[in-house]
């Protein structure tokens, strides 16, 4: 039938038939075929066309890209079955149970995360499903996604469902349709072949890279090529639920692969791509199943996959076969400072995890070619798409994790590892953050295994031998970290592949119950054991500082802590005990390997340290949460003493190291050494680190004898030598300059290792609040900083927060108090902080902590300084103060032994010896010392053993030496005990030597009883020696094992010791002694302790007094003695007697000449210090007295003002100072003062709206901004509108310019010779150091306030402000006056003598003259119709002076009302200004015949004979009109001329109020006022009354067109009172402008007035109101004093207009000069909310490119959409913000950058970074949204903002400024 024959038709025509056929047709023809009885054929027939239509050749060798789009074309139509594609779209969407969103993104989409309903912290959410949600409160925020990643709303296993959006809440099934069967029938087909073809091209695309790189070219095209087709099945995926079924299906048919993959058919074709695939596996080093023999393998039983637990327990580490050949290529590569790789031997390893691949489906081998071509963005996109499908997320997730291997393999080696490692997560994070899933994959397909195997095969191949301990014989090996591996990160995909899973309880639990797994991770987790090794350089400083540490550290943390850390989050319960035991047995089997490996025995190697222990940490932590959590008795699973002897060397040799690092001890090996000291206890490592190193120190000294473990300690810090009561000593191992700071060191240590209690009993709770204080005891901080300080993630996700424990907003709340964001006025901006409250610097500062935490050693310095000025403060003490002693929670029963520590005999000889010498004045010993020699004895006090025991142990014990020294072992016993004498060694040059023994010894009785009464020489090293020997023989039984060799000190310089010879030093004090001693000492008075008991005796039962908490070494000796005394009526009684003997004074040492010499210098140091204190001090108040005389306080950065003679009136001259040659003197002609000014260009009063309503940045497409009612643009109209009819050169002066790009002057007030300028400069010139600024374009600071700068001003000669010329008002009439003006106006011509000749004064005039012109882009200044006329010039000269004028008007907030003298006052340059200008335009002469203070003041006759008539001077701009005038008359202007020249100008500007008003009154009206004022016009006053002058204005401009059109904004004005405010509103703005001219040229200050009595003050200051009448008949008019009669002036004006109108009368209204009523400029008015912002903006497309740009910016002045950096708009080398900046702003723009939240200001060729107005809740900028919290505007930042922009001060506010080079 219809099929048969298009079948025969087909085959007859080939491919070109098909090809040509109609395809839609040929489709629908197929799809009913299908349907019918004859469907078999029907299908084959299918088959046949798909196979030509998508054959290979169609591919990359074929016909390219029009082949391709061609088989697309065919696929729609097969699949839609003939139909509209789109309409089939719908259709099948019709079917689509919604219930994922599943939307996917690729890297820098924004995307939100919210906390509050994450189940997974991997949760992530598109924008639309969040704003689409309730998340009102929530803990969100919004990142930008690095790796890429996909929604996962609707996805109960991730996310609780009360944050699903509104779209996805639905529960599905229910309601969908079931799909009828002929929809997709087509689809079914048609994909799997679609599917093949695809692979297909895959396989031929790929070209086994030969040895060298890969062809990565050749991938690319062959993506390029593919594209389409990938992007046709993302289609298909988006078409929702029912067609992603399908493709499920399709993709995971083992049977549509087998038919079509094999191979097998007779298609050559096919054949070929199938060898292809087979030569691809092989090359990939994996085996085809089948080839399995030939590849060397036996065949294993049916348990090939499971791990050979027993093999792999027994292999040390392990190593496949198959990458022999990189192996080789990477060591040929080997850099300088690489060692040797260790090459494993290859043991069991089940070679199936690593090496077989077998693929049974489309989807296997689609994952396997993504990972050949390293995942292309496209494919993971469309795999990815599909998760939505349950079944297809199953099947994929196994396929993904039979990959594994292969994925890593192929990562290795990729060269563009960062972006494969991406695209690797992306996939990852989405199948193993479900719960659900990774249980299910972790059973079925042994994940676990599988990673763990993976992770140790990719660390194999950068194994190294461990040079630690024993190099030459050392066994153990570790990872290299100078390796790209580790130094790229290269393994984190893997590691944070695993983290996520362990994240999962059920998977944990297999982890941990599984000790094959446990024992291969401890094997993996000992590679990193003792990596990175430091040896200490003696000799000279390293050539070559690795940087190889940053690796260490980051590998420690992801590869060994954060798997940690993710395992101990599952061992919360007792239940979880066993799981403890495992981990701790496997950890200690591993550690003793390690210490066997290294050949340990029992001294550390010196001079090295490795800062990792990962086994060591593991072992503490799960000790400690085997304790805290699950009950576990500790003695169970510790092991024995020997081994605790071991494990607490390497932690102790760390904290040993550090004090060294600390000590300068090792310079020699550079920066780097310090920085991993830093990095150890830096905030995001502390807790991985230092703290499991010193819990694991303290478990052992619980455990191990008390006096071992001291000793111990003592000898790591190499402080031995220096604890001897002898004056002199001799260090073998240490050089003196660092004993003092060793033994700082070294008691520190003690006190933390004591005092901690972070692990050792203190909840959750407790550790989070001392956290926080500690943090802010140092600085105030801000929320986040304290968030990235107190890494929270450690203690959430780690330590097991229990539900309902505080969290860190309430401590937060509880122990600090806000500080919201202050704004300073010198500009630079505060973030919102948190400081301690009160108090918690009372009670809860802990130095200890602080000490713990502090990276830096001055932030330890820092929290003391804060602590002091607290104190002072308050008033509790006024002196320095000695850290607090804090007291500590109560330890654990587990932990009680660490208290025998504070009870052993050696600690307190220690101590005992340190008093003394203190006391004693030896050398090296610091306060600090004291400080904690003296919290160690408080901390004894406090932490005594229950009762006084006095009976000793030791009768079994050999007699101990220390026995000699203290009786028993309890501090508060042994305080009391005296010893009399001591045997010391010491050098013979000693002065004990030279002393006679006692008597006493030899004749008393005393001999008899064995030196009872001399403590013995105490040597630490011996006694730990002996300790260590006994530990050793109680745990072995055959003594004949433990002949240990006796490590002895080898290192120690022999022959440099002078002998040493024992000497017996006379003491006779107690510990007690001692303290009150000291006591007297620190107070430097004698007998200053006495027992506070004696007068009040309930200090014994209350010790807890607040007096004693806060204050120096004093009162800590006080409190000392005050706790001795409680524990013990013994002590107390002592301490009476003590007190009661008057002390004898300290016996003055004899003093050696060396020590002579070292003492002098410390005084002649110590005087010197002194002198310099006072020096400073002097200084900075001279300093201070100069800056209040000289500051100008209103300014907004306080420059110092100009220093100007103005105390005499009669001073001819103003004198100015040069600030940089001291001289003061005038300015002459030859030798000029300048003023330094700042010239720059200004559209700031173009920006001006003439609406109150400020207008909004546009955040919606409706909002948009149109520039056309700025004042800018409507005076281009005004002004483009008077050349059309009339004269040119007319036109350039009846109108202002410099609204846009004018040039703003402004100076600090500082002066300078010109000369002097000039060799500043050339000095700048050459020094090279320049900041910020280009010398070549006149830039520089000025040399006394730094103020930026670009020009000198000239002052010209001759008084300062012309104050001989403030004559009272002279009784000449106006007439004269007014012929006077005239005359001087003809002299234009002649000039003052001196001006005409060339003297430096007139060249630096032209000079400065340029530079303003240079200031500003041409267009801003040529306006005229002849290019380079002179009126151009003319018009721009007086345009600077409206200018400065105008804006100063903008600075007082657009009136006068404020008076007084300018706030620029003395830093105003405008009459400097003014004579440059003068001078200038009195160049160009005005022809007397068009000079229009004629026409202003006498009737002319017209003549009216050019082409185009002057500008009618109705039409005039009247300031500008003034400034014309003032400034051609000749300099200086006397006071009686400016006042006349106001007068006639004010006539001429009431007459242009009176014309605007006639037209906006109705016609009626009109005529009204017409017949009022014709009635008024004889009286007298006539010519000062409103109504009859706007009568005669109405009767004149009635004779021409001017009224005749109808369409009049009517406003009916028939109230007197509202006339006269329209007059006068209308009149102010040249008033203002006047007075501040006349304040300017004459000085004298601005009075200050009401709103409302603005203009009768001005009117009256200008002179322009006779007498001053009483204000409620006050009338505008009153002011107008015409110098001919009005009538006739007013006639002549109008007749003006009338001529006009006739000719154009459409014109003539448009150009009346209307009301002037400008709001002071404002920027855009921004949204509350950042985000309002951020989504309109972010994805809005550039107008150029129509993409999105990369770093979009909006400008804050007129609200244009830029990009910023963008290529795509750049124009003749300037990209498009720094063009917009010149176009908007004349070289200034305010860009806000929507991705970073960020104002940016660029000024001219510089640009500075200005900050955020937007802030979050807790008051902090979140620059490039790192944190993507909400934001809210800060109405402040935002005002100030402005003020910066209205007042020109960028440049002197923002400090960091740099050049842009035009590429922003």
């Amino acid at each position: 039938r219809a099929a048969g024959a298009a079948r025969a038709g087909g085959e007859g025509k080939g491919r070109g038939g098909v090809i040509g056929r109609d395809k839609r047709a040929t489709a629908a023809q197929l799809k009913t075929a299908l349907g019918s009885e004859s469907g078999a054929a029907a299908a084959s027939e299918l088959r046949a066309l798909l196979e030509l239509v998508l054959a290979p050749a169609a591919g990359p060798g074929g016909g390219g890209g029009e082949a391709a789009a061609e088989a697309l074309e065919w696929c729609r139509c097969l699949l839609s079955g003939g139909e509209a594609w789109d309409s089939f779209v719908q259709a099948v969407r019709a079917y689509d149970p919604a219930t994922l969103c599943g939307l996917v993104w690729t890297a820098n989409f924004v995307a939100y995360r919210c906390r509050t309903c994450g189940i997974s912290p991997c949760m992530s959410l598109c924008a639309e499903c969040f704003h689409q949600g309730e998340h009102a409160g929530h803990d969100y925020n919004m990142f930008r996604s690095q790796a890429g990643g996909a929604c996962d709303c609707g996805d109960s296993n991730v996310m609780r469902e009360a944050g699903f959006c509104k779209r996805h809440r639905i529960k599905s099934n229910s309601n969908v349709p079931c799909v009828p069967k002929d929809l997709l029938m087509m689809s079914e087909l048609v994909l799997p072949q679609f599917i093949f073809s695809l692979i297909q091209h895959l396989r031929e695309g790929y070209n086994e890279p030969a040895l060298d790189l890969p062809s990565e070219k050749d991938l690319h095209k062959i993506l390029q090529v593919l594209e389409p087709h990938v992007s046709f099945l993302e289609d298909l995926t988006k078409m929702g639920g029912a067609m992603r079924s399908v493709l499920t299906q399709v993709l995971t048919s083992q049977q549509f692969y087998k038919d079509l993959s094999s191979g097998v058919g007779e298609n050559a074709c096919a054949k070929k791509s199938h060898e292809k695939y087979l030569i691809a596996l092989k090359g990939s080093g994996l085996a085809f199943p089948e080839d399995k023999l030939a590849c060397g393998m036996q065949e294993q039983g049916a348990g090939t996959s499971t791990l050979a637990v027993q093999g792999l327990a027994g292999a040390t580490a392990t190593s496949g076969q198959g990458d022999s050949s990189d192996e080789e290529d990477q060591d040929g590569s080997q850099g300088v400072g690489k060692r040797k790789r260790v090459k494993l031997s290859s043991t069991t390893k089940d070679q199936s995890i690593m090496d077989v691949l077998k693929h049974k489906c489309f989807l296997e081998e689609l994952l396997f070619w993504t990972i050949k071509y390293e995942f292309p963005q496209k494919m993971v996109t469309f795999l990815l798409n599909m998760l939505p499908d349950q079944d297809y997320k199953i099947a994929f997730t196994k396929t993904f994790v039979q990959h594994y291997a292969f994925i890593m393999k192929t990562l290795k080696k990729s060269h563009e590892s960062d972006t494969m490692s991406n695209r690797i997560v992306h996939i990852s994070v989405q199948l193993f953050s479900n719960e659900e899933l990774a249980r299910q994959v972790t059973e079925e397909c042994q994940l676990l295994d599988i990673m763990v195997t993976v992770l140790l095969y990719m660390m194999e191949s950068c194994l190294i031998k461990s040079e630690l301990q024993d190099e030459e014989n050392s066994l153990h090996v570790v990872v290299n970290c100078g390796e790209a591996l580790l130094k790229n990160n290269t393994y984190w995909p893997l590691v944070s592949d695993f983290i996520n899973i362990l994240s999962h309880q059920s998977v944990a639990k297999k982890f941990l119950e599984d000790h094959g797994l446990l024992v291969t991770w401890m094997n993996f987790v000992s590679f990193f054991q003792g990596m990175n090794l430091n040896k200490r350089e003696l000799n000279e400083h390293v050539e070559f500082e690795s940087q190889t540490y940053y690796a260490a550290f980051a590998a420690e943390l992801e590869a060994c802590a954060q798997p940690m850390w993710g395992l101990l989050s599952h061992c919360k319960v007792r239940e979880t005990q066993e799981y403890t035991r495992n981990v701790v047995r496997y950890c200690l089997e591993a550690l003793q390997d390690w210490f066997d490996a290294i050949n340990f025995v029992d001294e550390p190697a010196p001079n090295q340290v490795t800062f990792h222990l990962p086994l060591h940490r593991y072992f503490a932590m799960f000790l400690s949460k085997a304790v805290k959590c699950q009950e576990l008795d500790l003695d169970t699973i510790l092991p024995d003493q020997e081994m605790l002897m071991k494990l607490m060397i390497h932690p102790l040799q760390i904290q040993a190291s550090l004090s060294e690092i600390h000590s300068n001890m090792w310079v020699r090996n550079g920066l780097q050494i310090k920085g991993q000291a830093m990095t150890y206890v830096q905030s995001h490592f502390c807790n991985s680190m230092i703290d499991p190193d010193i819990y694991l120190l303290q478990v052992c000294a619980s455990r191990l004898d008390p006096d071992y473990f001291i000793s111990s300690v003592f000898e790591r810090f190499k402080v031995v030598d220096l604890l001897t009561m002898a004056s002199q000593h001799q260090n073998t191992v240490l050089d003196s300059e660092h004993e003092r700071s060793m033994l700082e060191g070294a008691l520190t240590f003690l006190v933390l290792l004591l005092s901690l209690r972070l692990h050792l009993g203190m909840t959750d709770d407790e550790i989070l609040r001392a956290e926080m204080v500690a943090q802010l005891c140092m600085n105030d901080r801000t929320h986040s900083s304290l968030l990235d300080l107190i890494s929270l993630e450690n203690m959430n996700l780690y330590a097991g927060i229990i539900p309902g424990s505080l969290s860190f907003e309430s401590v937060l709340s509880a122990v600090a108090d806000f500080k919201a964001p202050v704004f300073e006025p010198g500009g630079s901006m505060q973030q919102g902080m948190y400081t301690p409250k009160a108090e918690v610097w009372d009670k809860e500062f802990d130095p200890v902590m602080v000490i713990l935490r502090t990276v830096y050693r001055r932030d330890v310095q820092s929290a003391m300084d804060r602590y002091t000025a607290f104190l002072k403060q308050s008033g509790k003490f006024p002196g320095n103060p000695w850290p607090p002693y804090k007291k500590r929670t109560p330890l654990h029963p587990s932990y009680k032994g660490l208290i025998k520590l504070l009870h052993c005999k050696t600690l307190h000889i220690v101590l005992f010896t340190l008093l003394y010498k203190i006391l004693m004045d030896h050398q090296n010993l610091s306060e600090h010392v004291l400080c904690m020699v003296l919290y160690l004895i408080e901390l004894g006090l406090e932490n005594s053993p229950e009762q006084e025991s006095d009976e000793e142990e030791s009768a079994g014990g050999q007699e101990r030496c220390h026995d000699s020294w203290f009786p028993g072992s309890n501090l508060v016993s042994n305080m009391r005990h005296f010893i009399n004498y001591v045997r010391v060694r010491v050098p013979e040059t000693a002065p004990e030597v030279k002393r006679e023994p006692p008597a006493s010894t030899s004749s008393d009785g005393l001999a008899s009883s064995q030196n009872s009464g001399t403590a013995q020489v105490f040597s630490l090293v011996a006694e730990r020696r002996k300790k260590f020997q006994e530990i050793i023989n109680r745990n072995t039984s055959e003594a004949n094992q433990v002949v240990r060799p006796k490590t002895s000190m080898k290192w120690s310089a022999p022959g440099a010791t002078p002998q040493l010879t024992t000497a017996i030093l006379e003491v006779k004090e107690s510990i007690l002694s001692l303290l009150i001693k000291l006591h007297h000492k620190l107070s430097g008075k004698q007998n200053s302790y006495y027992p506070p008991w004696l007068d009040d005796v309930d200090v014994l039962v209350h010790p807890e007094i607040p007096r004693y908490s806060h204050g120096d070494g004093m009162t800590a000796v006080e409190r000392i003695l005050l706790k001795a005394a409680v524990q013990s009526r013994l002590n107390k009684r002592i301490i009476e007697e003590i007190c009661r003997k008057v002390t004898p004074p300290v016996p003055p040492k004899k003093i050696s000449s060396a020590e002579k010499k070292t003492l002098d210098k410390e005084e002649r140091r110590q005087k010197a210090r002194e002198r310099q204190q006072k020096l400073l001090a002097e200084f900075a108040s001279r300093q201070k007295s100069f800056m209040e005389t000289a500051m100008d306080v209103e300014s907004p950065d306080a420059d110092i003002a100009m220093e100007v003679a103005t105390s005499e009136q009669h001073v001819s001259e103003a004198i100015y100072d040069c600030v940089i040659c001291g001289q003061s003197g005038p300015s002459t002609e030859d030798r000029p003062t300048g003023l330094v000014v700042l010239l720059q260009a200004s559209s700031v009063l173009g920006q001006c709206r003439n609406s109150t309503e400020p207008k909004k940045l546009p955040t919606t497409e409706e909002e948009q901004i149109y520039p056309w009612d700025t004042c800018a643009a409507l005076h281009d109209v005004r002004l483009t509108t008077l050349q059309r009819y009339f004269k040119d050169s007319s036109c350039l002066q009846a109108v202002s310019i410099g609204w846009e790009g004018g040039v703003y002057v402004q100076t600090c007030g500082h002066t300078l010779h010109i000369d002097c300028h000039k060799s500043y400069m050339e000095s700048l010139r050459n020094d090279q150091v320049l900041q910020g600024f280009s010398v070549d374009k006149g830039e520089f600071t000025c040399p006394l306030c730094r103020q930026f700068a670009n020009s000198v001003l000239p002052c010209y000669p001759g008084n300062d402000v012309e104050r001989s010329l403030w004559q009272s008002h002279s009784n000449k009439c106006m007439q004269d006056l007014v012929q006077e003006v005239e005359d001087l106006q003809e002299q234009l011509g002649t000039f003052p003598v001196s001006i005409s000749s060339e003297t430096n004064l007139s060249k630096e005039m032209e000079s400065v003259m340029k530079d303003i012109k240079s200031t500003t882009q041409k267009k801003y200044t040529d306006y005229s119709k002849s290019p380079g006329s002179p009126d151009n010039d003319f018009l721009f000269m007086y345009s600077v002076a409206r200018t400065n004028l105008e804006l100063e008007l903008v600075h007082r907030g657009g009136n006068l009302c404020s008076g007084g003298a300018s706030t620029a006052g003395k830093r105003s340059c405008l009459n400097q200004l003014f004579h440059v200008l003068a001078m200038h335009m009195r160049l160009y002469s005005i022809d007397s015949a068009y000079n229009p203070w004629r026409k202003l003041t006498q009737p002319m006759q017209d003549k009216n004979s050019e082409q185009l008539p002057e500008v009618p001077v109705l039409y005039r701009d009247v300031s500008s009109l003034l400034l014309i005038q003032i400034l051609t008359m000749p300099q200086p202007l006397h006071k009686e001329h400016f006042t006349c020249i106001i007068k006639v100008l004010f006539t001429l500007l009431y007459t242009q109020a009176l014309a605007a008003l006639s037209v906006k009154c109705s016609a009626e009206d009109r005529m009204a006022w017409k017949e009022s004022g014709a009635l008024k016009k004889n009286t007298s006053s006539g010519e000062k009354s409103w109504e009859v002058l706007l009568g005669h204005v109405i009767s004149e401009l009635s004779k021409g067109k001017i009224y005749e059109e109808g369409e009049t904004e009517e406003i009916t004005v028939v109230n007197p009172d509202s006339v006269e405010c329209y007059l006068q509103q209308f009149c102010l703005p040249f008033l203002r402008i006047t007075s501040l001219l006349q304040h300017h040229l004459f000085g004298g200050d601005l009075p200050s007035c009401q709103e409302d009595e603005e203009f009768t003050v001005l009117a009256s200051c200008l002179g322009l109101l006779p007498s001053f009448q009483s204000a409620h008949q006050f009338t505008s008019a009153s002011c107008l004093d015409w110098p001919v009669p009005a009538f006739d002036m007013i006639s002549q004006w109008c007749s003006e207009l009338a001529s006009f109108a006739d000719r154009n009368p459409d014109q003539v209204k448009a150009l009346l000069i209307q009301e002037p009523k400008w709001d002071l400029p404002r920027l855009l008015q921004l949204p509350e909310n950042y985000n309002t912002i951020f989504q309109y903006y972010h994805r809005k497309t550039c107008t150029v490119c129509t993409k999105v740009p990369k770093d979009p910016a909006v400008c804050l002045v007129c609200g244009t959409f830029v990009c910023l950096k963008g290529l795509c708009c750049k124009q003749q080398s300037y990209c498009e913000c720094v063009l917009h900046s010149q176009n908007c702003g004349a070289g200034t723009g305010i860009f806000l950058l929507i991705n970073a939240s960020v104002i940016i200001i660029i000024r001219g060729h510089r640009f500075c970074l200005w900050g955020s107005v937007y802030l979050d809740a807790h008051g902090e900028e979140d620059r490039d949204l790192r944190r993507g919290k909400p934001l809210y505007i800060c109405k402040e930042r935002y005002k100030v903002l402005e003020q910066q922009w209205v007042s020109h001060t960028f440049d002197h506010i923002n400090k960091r400024w740099g050049p842009h080079y035009n590429g922003l």
